[in-house]
């Protein structure tokens, strides 16, 4: 229950009373109802804020109101209900309760608005404003020129600095050890709850129940096994290509290079002569000025032992064997790749009639020139190495050449065929024929 407070001493009854005096305490408001019963309205006015030249002037922050509790007039003091006596300390309307004791108020509020002595609330001296003082430190990281930034660090380490104990020097002094301490900001920022949660060890259920959840499904794991397949598959497939259009031709032309120097140095110191060649052995020269070919020719058709190697083979063996070129009549037949190990047949659907094919051997050139061309062909049709060969337009025996080789490019489903037919033979004796020299 809220003790009554003894009335100021007046004339004028409890509810006429006014409160513009200096001093003056607090009154009974419509809020906090008589103990027996409630007044009638105005009975209990509101004290207004003093007016005229005893009002005192405002000093900022809070001012207190008359140093503590000023106690009420003794004596009987008439209520609008009637007079209702009582004496300064003595609880009215409550029999029993404890007599009011007002309390002494606060030493720094002597003197506060409304006491009586007219003097305004004055702030604590600061001590280093009245000597020269250390300027105050550059705004950290958060903190604006004019102050910190609302919401920031730098605004609430400033809060925590002005609610420190001690003056300016002590908040300064807090401001630059904590700056000292910024290399370890990160880890001062993180919440401690969180450091000592990522630290707590997880029970083995959850451990287990994890480790399922960061298992991959039967579907994912067999995707990615397809995937690392066809990713292979891809990877040897290019690998593949690569060897097959490049490197065969780099390893090609390197071996037919070296056949074709062994076999004119041995022309030269007169080791080898003409008769019969063993098979894989090179014993003349092709030369196809308009295509820029120069390769050797070996006896036999063979791929790893000819073909394979960059060299042109003479179809020498079983019903293919064909005429030598020393030979008065009969078909001199050679085959030769047109793509991968040298392709040294790839352009010959290039030639023209009359372009000159040569074949050049230990002592003789000979001269052909180039008759017709037949586009496609099956693989089995062996009539076109016939001494008459079929389809070349040839209706008589005499000295002929055939070019064999597949079609169309990169496939061996089918072949292509040229021939020519010999013009000119030269002995080594007289140089070397018109077709080389120009």
């Amino acid at each position: 229950m809220t003790a009554l407070r003894p009335e100021r001493e007046s004339d004028t009854s409890y509810g006429q009373q006014s409160y513009g005096v200096p001093g003056a305490s607090e009154g009974w408001s419509e809020a906090q109802p008589h103990p027996q019963g409630p007044h009638p309205q105005g009975s209990y006015p509101q004290r207004p804020y003093p007016q005229g030249p005893e009002a005192q002037p405002h000093v900022a922050g809070p001012q207190p109101y008359a140093a503590g509790p000023q106690p009420y007039a003794a004596g009987p003091q008439p209520y609008a209900a009637g007079p209702q006596p009582y004496e300064a300390g003595q609880q009215a309307y409550e029999p029993g309760a404890q007599p009011f004791v007002p309390e002494p108020a606060p030493e720094p509020y002597a003197g506060a608005y409304g006491a009586g002595g007219g003097e305004s609330f004055l702030p604590p001296v600061d001590e280093e404003t009245v000597a020269l003082r250390i300027p105050d430190p550059p705004p950290a990281d958060g903190e604006a020129p004019d102050g910190p930034v609302p919401g920031s660090r730098a605004a609430s380490r400033a809060r925590q600095d002005r609610s420190a104990p001690g003056g300016r020097a002590a908040r300064r002094k807090a401001a630059k050890r904590r700056h000292g301490r910024q290399g370890n900001a990160a880890e001062a920022s993180t919440p401690a709850t969180a450091r000592e949660g990522a630290r707590t060890p997880l029970s083995r259920v959850e451990a287990r129940r994890q480790a399922r959840a960061r298992k991959p499904g039967a579907a994912v794991v067999a995707s990615r096994a397809i995937g690392e397949v066809f990713i292979t598959t891809g990877v040897l497939m290019l690998l593949f290509v690569t060897y097959q259009l490049w490197w065969t031709n780099v390893r090609a032309h390197a071996q037919a290079g070296k056949e074709a120097s062994s076999l004119q140095n041995d022309w030269a110191s007169g080791k080898r002569n003409p008769g019969v060649f063993e098979p894989g052995q090179g014993f003349a020269i092709l030369h196809i000025p308009k295509l820029d070919v120069v390769v050797p020719i070996a006896e036999g058709t063979s791929s790893k032992g000819v073909l394979d190697r960059g060299m042109v083979g003479h179809y020498a063996e079983g019903a293919l064997k064909t005429a030598m070129p020393g030979d008065k009549t009969g078909n001199f037949g050679l085959a030769g790749h047109r793509n991968t190990h040298g392709e040294p047949f790839r352009y010959i659907n290039r030639l023209a009639p009359g372009d000159p094919i040569v074949v050049e051997t230990q002592d003789e050139y000979y001269v052909y020139k180039m008759a017709s061309i037949l586009p496609v062909t099956s693989p089995s049709n062996t009539s076109v190495l016939n001494p008459i060969p079929t389809g070349s337009g040839f209706t008589k025996p005499g000295r002929y050449i055939t070019l064999t080789t597949c079609t169309p490019e990169f496939t061996s489903k089918y072949r292509m065929i040229v021939w020519g037919k010999m013009v000119e033979e030269r002995p080594r004796s007289k140089g070397k024929p018109d077709a080389l020299v120009n």
